[in-house]
């Protein structure tokens, strides 16, 4: 079986991958949700309930919030950014 390459956790400020919105998400426009990946729970994201782990910041909450996020999430709303 393949390692995970991104299997480690990271910091805040060292994230794997930065993904930001580009259609409106609960009425904020495109670019004012930032989901940065910290680690990945598994090497297929196309898996149905493939998960990252995140911090995640919107105007709601600015200064961020961690915790896991389905794939098809963030993906169906936003494209890679960095990483």
């Amino acid at each position: 079986m393949a390692k995970n390459p991104c299997g480690k956790m990271r910091k805040r400020d060292q994230p794997y991958e930065v993904w930001q919105n580009v259609v409106p998400v609960f009425g904020c426009p495109p670019g004012s949700w930032t989901w940065k990946v910290l680690k990945k729970w598994q090497i297929d994201d196309r898996k149905p309930f493939a998960r990252w782990f995140c911090e995640v910041t919107t105007p709601m909450v600015p200064d961020g919030e961690l915790g896991d996020v389905y794939v098809t999430d963030i993906t169906s709303v936003a494209r890679k950014v960095a990483g």
